[in-house]
Protein backbone atom coordinates (compact mmCIF):
# COMPACT_ATOMS: atom_id res chain seq x y z
CA UNK A 1 0.00 0.00 0.00
CA UNK A 2 1.35 3.54 -1.07
CA UNK A 3 -0.70 6.40 0.88
CA UNK A 4 -0.05 10.32 -0.86
CA UNK A 5 -0.46 12.75 2.29
CA UNK A 6 -1.18 16.54 0.77
CA UNK A 7 0.53 18.67 3.72
CA UNK A 8 3.46 18.58 5.77
CA UNK A 9 2.57 19.91 8.86
CA UNK A 10 1.98 18.45 12.59
CA UNK A 11 -1.01 16.24 10.98
CA UNK A 12 0.45 15.00 8.20
CA UNK A 13 4.28 14.30 9.11
CA UNK A 14 2.00 12.33 11.86
CA UNK A 15 0.40 10.70 9.84
CA UNK A 16 3.26 9.39 7.32
CA UNK A 17 5.16 8.17 10.61
CA UNK A 18 2.15 6.32 12.33
CA UNK A 19 2.02 5.16 8.22
CA UNK A 20 5.68 3.80 8.31
CA UNK A 21 5.67 2.48 11.70
CA UNK A 22 2.53 0.22 10.52
CA UNK A 23 4.94 -0.81 7.44
CA UNK A 24 2.80 1.03 5.09
CA UNK A 25 4.59 3.74 2.35
CA UNK A 26 3.93 7.38 2.56
CA UNK A 27 4.66 9.94 0.79
CA UNK A 28 4.34 14.07 1.99
CA UNK A 29 3.61 16.47 -0.66
CA UNK A 30 3.78 20.14 1.09
CA UNK A 31 3.08 22.79 -1.17
CA UNK A 32 5.71 25.29 0.57
CA UNK A 33 9.52 25.31 -1.17
CA UNK A 34 10.87 25.00 2.64
CA UNK A 35 9.63 23.86 6.00
CA UNK A 36 10.32 26.75 8.48
CA UNK A 37 9.70 27.16 11.90
CA UNK A 38 6.39 28.88 11.36
CA UNK A 39 4.17 29.86 14.02
CA UNK A 40 4.37 30.47 17.92
CA UNK A 41 3.59 28.22 21.07
CA UNK A 42 0.96 25.46 21.31
CA UNK A 43 0.20 23.04 24.16
CA UNK A 44 0.04 19.40 23.02
CA UNK A 45 -2.08 17.02 25.57
CA UNK A 46 -1.21 13.84 26.73
CA UNK A 47 -3.37 11.61 24.78
CA UNK A 48 -1.13 13.24 21.39
CA UNK A 49 1.46 13.00 23.65
CA UNK A 50 1.42 9.58 24.21
CA UNK A 51 0.91 8.84 20.53
CA UNK A 52 4.50 10.87 19.98
CA UNK A 53 5.68 8.66 22.20
CA UNK A 54 4.84 5.59 20.99
CA UNK A 55 6.48 6.74 17.75
CA UNK A 56 9.73 7.15 19.43
CA UNK A 57 9.80 10.97 20.16
CA UNK A 58 9.62 11.97 23.55
CA UNK A 59 13.27 12.48 24.07
CA UNK A 60 12.95 14.82 20.78
CA UNK A 61 10.49 16.26 22.45
CA UNK A 62 11.88 16.98 25.85
CA UNK A 63 14.98 18.94 23.66
CA UNK A 64 12.70 21.46 22.65
CA UNK A 65 9.58 21.83 24.72
CA UNK A 66 8.83 22.30 28.22
CA UNK A 67 6.98 19.62 30.25
CA UNK A 68 3.85 21.71 31.31
CA UNK A 69 3.01 20.87 35.22
CA UNK A 70 0.48 23.57 36.35
CA UNK A 71 -2.53 26.00 34.28
CA UNK A 72 -3.79 28.56 36.39
CA UNK A 73 -6.98 30.15 35.46
CA UNK A 74 -7.03 33.68 37.00
CA UNK A 75 -9.72 37.28 36.64
CA UNK A 76 -8.19 39.81 33.98
CA UNK A 77 -7.49 41.51 37.66
CA UNK A 78 -5.18 38.67 38.58
CA UNK A 79 -7.55 36.79 41.09
CA UNK A 80 -7.04 33.26 41.03
CA UNK A 81 -10.40 31.00 39.75
CA UNK A 82 -9.11 27.34 39.10
CA UNK A 83 -5.19 26.09 39.09
CA UNK A 84 -4.82 22.47 38.31
CA UNK A 85 -1.85 20.49 37.73
CA UNK A 86 -1.17 19.31 33.98
CA UNK A 87 0.92 16.26 33.04
CA UNK A 88 2.91 14.12 34.93
CA UNK A 89 2.32 16.51 37.64
CA UNK A 90 -1.12 15.64 37.53
CA UNK A 91 -0.42 11.73 37.74
CA UNK A 92 -0.54 11.02 33.72
CA UNK A 93 1.59 8.48 32.22
CA UNK A 94 3.11 10.81 29.96
CA UNK A 95 3.51 14.89 30.07
CA UNK A 96 1.66 17.84 28.54
CA UNK A 97 4.23 19.61 26.41
CA UNK A 98 4.28 23.69 25.70
CA UNK A 99 6.09 23.70 22.77
CA UNK A 100 6.60 26.13 19.75
CA UNK A 101 4.76 24.87 16.85
CA UNK A 102 7.59 24.94 14.42
CA UNK A 103 10.45 23.20 16.50
CA UNK A 104 7.69 20.22 17.12
CA UNK A 105 7.44 19.84 13.22
CA UNK A 106 10.95 20.06 13.03
CA UNK A 107 11.03 16.83 15.51
CA UNK A 108 8.41 15.09 13.01
CA UNK A 109 10.44 16.64 9.76
CA UNK A 110 13.54 15.04 11.01
CA UNK A 111 12.05 11.61 12.00
CA UNK A 112 10.12 11.56 8.35
CA UNK A 113 13.75 12.21 6.81
CA UNK A 114 15.59 9.77 9.14
CA UNK A 115 13.35 7.01 8.94
CA UNK A 116 11.03 7.14 5.79
CA UNK A 117 13.73 8.63 3.89
CA UNK A 118 14.24 12.24 1.97
CA UNK A 119 12.24 11.29 -0.88
CA UNK A 120 9.33 10.64 1.21
CA UNK A 121 9.00 14.56 1.31
CA UNK A 122 8.20 16.25 -1.56
CA UNK A 123 8.30 20.04 -0.86
CA UNK A 124 6.97 22.95 -3.26
CA UNK A 125 4.03 20.58 -4.36
CA UNK A 126 1.53 22.31 -5.10
CA UNK A 127 -1.84 20.05 -5.58
CA UNK A 128 -3.61 20.73 -8.69
CA UNK A 129 -6.34 17.93 -8.84
CA UNK A 130 -7.22 14.36 -8.16
CA UNK A 131 -8.71 11.40 -10.01
CA UNK A 132 -9.59 7.84 -8.40
CA UNK A 133 -10.55 4.65 -10.11
CA UNK A 134 -11.49 1.44 -8.10
CA UNK A 135 -8.00 0.55 -7.90
CA UNK A 136 -5.90 3.37 -6.67
CA UNK A 137 -5.59 7.49 -6.90
CA UNK A 138 -3.65 9.67 -9.36
CA UNK A 139 -2.67 13.46 -8.29
CA UNK A 140 -1.57 16.08 -10.41
CA UNK A 141 0.94 18.44 -8.69
CA UNK A 142 2.85 21.98 -9.50
CA UNK A 143 6.54 22.63 -9.02
CA UNK A 144 9.23 24.51 -10.62
CA UNK A 145 10.14 21.73 -12.61
CA UNK A 146 6.69 21.46 -13.99
CA UNK A 147 3.96 19.28 -13.30
CA UNK A 148 4.16 15.64 -11.41
CA UNK A 149 1.95 13.16 -10.99
CA UNK A 150 1.82 10.90 -8.40
CA UNK A 151 -0.01 7.23 -7.72
CA UNK A 152 -1.37 5.72 -4.84
CA UNK A 153 -3.81 3.77 -3.07
CA UNK A 154 -5.17 6.88 -0.83
CA UNK A 155 -4.95 10.16 -0.68
CA UNK A 156 -4.91 12.09 2.27
CA UNK A 157 -6.14 15.62 2.74
CA UNK A 158 -4.13 17.17 5.58
CA UNK A 159 -3.56 20.71 4.00
CA UNK A 160 -5.39 22.68 7.11
CA UNK A 161 -8.11 25.13 6.88
CA UNK A 162 -7.66 26.22 3.28
CA UNK A 163 -7.50 22.57 2.47
CA UNK A 164 -7.69 21.69 -1.70
CA UNK A 165 -8.68 18.13 -1.30
CA UNK A 166 -11.72 19.71 0.46
CA UNK A 167 -12.29 21.76 -1.84
CA UNK A 168 -12.04 19.33 -4.64
CA UNK A 169 -14.94 17.49 -3.76
CA UNK A 170 -16.68 19.51 -1.21
CA UNK A 171 -17.16 23.12 -3.44
CA UNK A 172 -16.35 26.50 -2.17
CA UNK A 173 -17.50 26.78 1.08
CA UNK A 174 -16.45 30.14 0.95
CA UNK A 175 -13.55 31.82 3.66
CA UNK A 176 -13.35 30.33 7.44
CA UNK A 177 -16.22 31.35 10.12
CA UNK A 178 -14.82 33.87 12.32
CA UNK A 179 -16.51 35.02 16.06
CA UNK A 180 -15.09 38.29 15.72
CA UNK A 181 -12.37 37.88 17.72
CA UNK A 182 -8.65 38.66 17.16
CA UNK A 183 -5.53 37.34 18.27
CA UNK A 184 -1.83 38.82 18.74
CA UNK A 185 0.44 36.23 19.13
CA UNK A 186 4.08 36.15 20.19
CA UNK A 187 7.20 34.91 22.04
CA UNK A 188 10.84 36.20 23.46
CA UNK A 189 13.24 35.27 26.00
CA UNK A 190 12.18 36.63 29.79
CA UNK A 191 11.94 35.69 33.19
CA UNK A 192 9.94 32.89 34.21
CA UNK A 193 7.18 32.91 36.71
CA UNK A 194 6.73 30.47 39.41
CA UNK A 195 7.79 27.18 38.45
CA UNK A 196 9.09 28.04 34.91
CA UNK A 197 6.94 25.37 33.70
CA UNK A 198 3.35 26.82 34.59
CA UNK A 199 0.27 28.39 32.08
CA UNK A 200 -2.09 31.36 32.97
CA UNK A 201 -5.51 31.76 31.25
CA UNK A 202 -6.65 34.97 32.28
CA UNK A 203 -9.72 37.50 31.34
CA UNK A 204 -12.95 36.35 29.49
CA UNK A 205 -13.69 35.41 25.63
CA UNK A 206 -14.07 39.32 25.29
CA UNK A 207 -10.38 40.12 25.96
CA UNK A 208 -8.20 37.08 27.05
CA UNK A 209 -4.41 36.54 27.91
CA UNK A 210 -2.58 32.98 27.64
CA UNK A 211 1.10 33.05 28.88
CA UNK A 212 3.21 29.93 28.84
CA UNK A 213 7.23 29.02 28.22
CA UNK A 214 7.71 27.02 25.49
CA UNK A 215 11.70 26.55 25.71
CA UNK A 216 14.66 27.35 28.16
CA UNK A 217 17.92 27.25 26.59
CA UNK A 218 22.12 27.54 28.32
CA UNK A 219 22.34 30.54 26.62
CA UNK A 220 19.58 32.86 27.89
CA UNK A 221 20.63 31.66 32.03
CA UNK A 222 17.45 33.09 33.92
CA UNK A 223 15.34 33.80 30.66
CA UNK A 224 13.02 31.23 29.44
CA UNK A 225 11.18 31.39 25.96
CA UNK A 226 7.60 33.43 27.04
CA UNK A 227 4.78 32.37 24.28
CA UNK A 228 2.04 35.05 24.70
CA UNK A 229 -1.75 35.17 23.15
CA UNK A 230 -3.78 38.92 23.46
CA UNK A 231 -7.66 38.01 22.08
CA UNK A 232 -10.05 41.17 21.71
CA UNK A 233 -13.67 40.49 21.05
CA UNK A 234 -14.18 42.97 17.76
CA UNK A 235 -17.02 41.57 16.12
CA UNK A 236 -19.14 38.55 15.57
CA UNK A 237 -19.76 36.39 13.24
CA UNK A 238 -21.35 38.78 10.99
CA UNK A 239 -18.48 40.61 10.62
CA UNK A 240 -16.42 40.63 7.78
CA UNK A 241 -13.25 38.97 8.02
CA UNK A 242 -10.36 41.47 8.96
CA UNK A 243 -7.16 39.20 7.87
CA UNK A 244 -6.31 35.99 6.74
CA UNK A 245 -5.78 33.01 8.52
CA UNK A 246 -2.33 32.62 8.45
CA UNK A 247 0.22 31.88 10.78
CA UNK A 248 3.18 34.62 9.74
CA UNK A 249 0.96 37.30 9.32
CA UNK A 250 2.70 39.99 11.26
CA UNK A 251 1.41 41.92 14.05
CA UNK A 252 1.49 45.44 15.76
CA UNK A 253 2.60 45.27 19.82
CA UNK A 254 0.61 48.74 19.71
CA UNK A 255 -2.08 47.09 18.62
CA UNK A 256 -1.74 44.44 20.50
CA UNK A 257 -1.21 46.34 23.64
CA UNK A 258 -4.39 48.47 23.20
CA UNK A 259 -6.32 45.42 24.10
CA UNK A 260 -4.16 44.98 27.52
CA UNK A 261 -3.57 48.11 29.05
CA UNK A 262 -6.35 48.73 31.71
CA UNK A 263 -7.77 45.46 31.31
CA UNK A 264 -4.87 43.13 32.57
CA UNK A 265 -3.47 43.33 35.92
CA UNK A 266 -1.23 40.28 36.85
CA UNK A 267 1.13 39.87 39.83
CA UNK A 268 4.38 39.40 39.43
CA UNK A 269 4.20 39.15 35.33
CA UNK A 270 4.95 42.48 33.48
CA UNK A 271 2.60 42.04 30.39
CA UNK A 272 2.84 45.22 28.94
CA UNK A 273 7.05 44.67 28.76
CA UNK A 274 6.58 41.59 27.81
CA UNK A 275 4.63 42.43 24.71
CA UNK A 276 6.50 45.64 24.17
CA UNK A 277 10.05 43.63 24.27
CA UNK A 278 8.51 41.13 21.59
CA UNK A 279 10.62 41.67 18.65
CA UNK A 280 7.58 40.55 16.06
CA UNK A 281 4.03 39.31 16.63
CA UNK A 282 1.35 37.74 14.54
CA UNK A 283 -1.90 38.83 14.45
CA UNK A 284 -4.58 35.77 13.65
CA UNK A 285 -8.81 35.71 13.63
CA UNK A 286 -10.43 33.05 15.86
CA UNK A 287 -11.48 31.20 12.82
CA UNK A 288 -13.10 27.67 12.18
CA UNK A 289 -15.94 25.72 9.98
CA UNK A 290 -18.53 24.22 10.63
CA UNK A 291 -19.16 20.24 11.12
CA UNK A 292 -19.14 18.28 7.73
CA UNK A 293 -21.66 15.37 7.54
CA UNK A 294 -18.89 13.70 5.07
CA UNK A 295 -14.95 13.63 5.35
CA UNK A 296 -14.29 10.52 3.30
CA UNK A 297 -14.84 10.03 -0.79
CA UNK A 298 -13.76 6.12 -2.06
CA UNK A 299 -9.95 6.11 -1.29
CA UNK A 300 -9.36 10.29 -0.45
CA UNK A 301 -10.13 11.55 3.25
CA UNK A 302 -9.21 14.58 5.13
CA UNK A 303 -6.95 14.84 8.41
CA UNK A 304 -6.99 17.52 11.09
CA UNK A 305 -8.02 21.42 10.48
CA UNK A 306 -8.63 20.10 6.35
CA UNK A 307 -11.46 17.89 8.18
CA UNK A 308 -12.29 19.99 11.53
CA UNK A 309 -10.38 23.76 11.95
CA UNK A 310 -11.78 24.44 15.26
CA UNK A 311 -11.07 27.61 18.03
CA UNK A 312 -7.88 27.27 19.26
CA UNK A 313 -8.98 26.91 23.02
CA UNK A 314 -8.78 23.79 24.85
CA UNK A 315 -5.44 23.31 23.45
CA UNK A 316 -6.74 20.71 20.80
CA UNK A 317 -6.13 21.48 17.68
CA UNK A 318 -2.62 19.77 16.78
CA UNK A 319 -3.56 17.02 19.49
CA UNK A 320 -7.03 16.40 17.44
CA UNK A 321 -4.57 15.81 14.44
CA UNK A 322 -2.65 13.62 16.27
CA UNK A 323 -5.51 11.60 17.21
CA UNK A 324 -6.41 11.47 13.80
CA UNK A 325 -3.05 10.65 12.44
CA UNK A 326 -2.85 7.34 14.61
CA UNK A 327 -6.37 6.43 14.15
CA UNK A 328 -5.91 5.92 10.51
CA UNK A 329 -2.72 4.06 10.02
CA UNK A 330 -4.21 1.29 12.66
CA UNK A 331 -7.01 0.94 10.40
CA UNK A 332 -5.20 0.73 6.96
CA UNK A 333 -2.69 -1.65 8.88
CA UNK A 334 -6.13 -4.13 9.36
CA UNK A 335 -8.39 -3.48 6.56
CA UNK A 336 -8.78 -2.72 2.48
CA UNK A 337 -8.51 1.56 1.92
CA UNK A 338 -11.91 1.90 1.23
CA UNK A 339 -13.21 0.31 4.60
CA UNK A 340 -10.53 1.65 6.35
CA UNK A 341 -11.44 5.10 5.57
CA UNK A 342 -15.00 4.84 6.29
CA UNK A 343 -14.31 3.37 9.57
CA UNK A 344 -11.75 6.26 10.57
CA UNK A 345 -14.16 8.56 9.72
CA UNK A 346 -16.87 6.99 11.75
CA UNK A 347 -14.29 7.21 14.43
CA UNK A 348 -12.55 10.22 14.05
CA UNK A 349 -15.57 12.65 12.19
CA UNK A 350 -18.24 12.84 15.47
CA UNK A 351 -15.20 13.22 18.24
CA UNK A 352 -13.68 16.24 16.51
CA UNK A 353 -17.11 17.65 15.49
CA UNK A 354 -17.95 18.11 19.25
CA UNK A 355 -15.00 19.62 20.08
CA UNK A 356 -15.64 22.10 17.40
CA UNK A 357 -19.25 23.08 18.92
CA UNK A 358 -17.57 22.63 22.41
CA UNK A 359 -14.81 24.89 21.46
CA UNK A 360 -17.17 27.99 20.64
CA UNK A 361 -18.74 27.99 24.02
CA UNK A 362 -15.32 28.43 25.30
CA UNK A 363 -14.26 24.80 25.99
CA UNK A 364 -12.90 24.29 28.80
CA UNK A 365 -11.92 28.45 29.10
CA UNK A 366 -15.82 28.89 30.00
CA UNK A 367 -14.83 29.05 33.47
CA UNK A 368 -13.25 32.22 32.97
CA UNK A 369 -16.41 33.40 30.97
CA UNK A 370 -18.33 32.40 34.23
CA UNK A 371 -16.78 33.89 36.72
CA UNK A 372 -16.50 37.16 34.49
CA UNK A 373 -20.34 37.10 33.54
CA UNK A 374 -21.11 36.94 37.53
CA UNK A 375 -18.21 39.28 38.75
CA UNK A 376 -16.96 41.60 36.40
CA UNK A 377 -15.38 43.91 38.66
CA UNK A 378 -13.93 40.75 40.90
CA UNK A 379 -15.10 38.55 43.61
CA UNK A 380 -13.95 39.32 47.93
CA UNK A 381 -14.51 35.45 48.17
CA UNK A 382 -14.94 33.31 45.01
CA UNK A 383 -17.25 31.09 46.77
CA UNK A 384 -20.02 33.48 46.36
CA UNK A 385 -19.49 34.09 42.78
CA UNK A 386 -19.00 29.88 41.74
CA UNK A 387 -17.88 26.72 43.65
CA UNK A 388 -14.84 24.65 43.42
CA UNK A 389 -17.06 21.64 42.13
CA UNK A 390 -18.94 23.86 39.42
CA UNK A 391 -15.22 24.93 37.66
CA UNK A 392 -13.63 21.68 38.27
CA UNK A 393 -16.80 19.86 36.54
CA UNK A 394 -16.74 22.38 33.83
CA UNK A 395 -13.04 21.33 33.00
CA UNK A 396 -13.62 17.69 33.72
CA UNK A 397 -16.34 17.77 31.32
CA UNK A 398 -14.28 18.67 28.41
CA UNK A 399 -11.43 16.54 29.10
CA UNK A 400 -13.13 13.66 29.04
CA UNK A 401 -15.15 14.89 26.07
CA UNK A 402 -12.52 15.48 23.78
CA UNK A 403 -10.20 12.10 25.48
CA UNK A 404 -8.10 13.55 27.43
CA UNK A 405 -9.12 12.91 31.21
CA UNK A 406 -6.52 11.22 33.39
CA UNK A 407 -8.35 7.66 33.01
CA UNK A 408 -9.12 7.66 29.58
CA UNK A 409 -5.32 8.37 28.67
CA UNK A 410 -3.73 6.12 31.22
CA UNK A 411 -5.89 3.21 30.55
Amino acid sequence: MRVIVVGGGIGGLTTALALHARGIEAVICEQSAQFRQLGVGINTLPHAIKVLDGLGLLDALDDVGIRTSRLIYKTAGGQDILSQQRGIDAGYDVPQFSIHRGKLQRVLVDAVMARLGPDAVRSGHRLLDFHQTDTGVSARFKTEHGEVTLQGDALIGADGIHSAVRKHYRGDEGPPRWNGILMWRGATWWPPFLDGRSMIIAGGMKAKLVLYPIFDSPDHPGETLMNWVVCAKLGNASTPLLTREDWSKPGSAEAALAHVRGVFDLPKVDVEGLIAATPQNYVYPMCDRDPLDRWTDGRVTLLGDAAHPMYPVGSNGASQAILDAVCLADLLSHQDVRPALAAYEDQRRPATSAIVTANRDGGPERVIDLVEERAPDGFDDLHDVATPEELTALVGAYQEMAGFAREQVNR
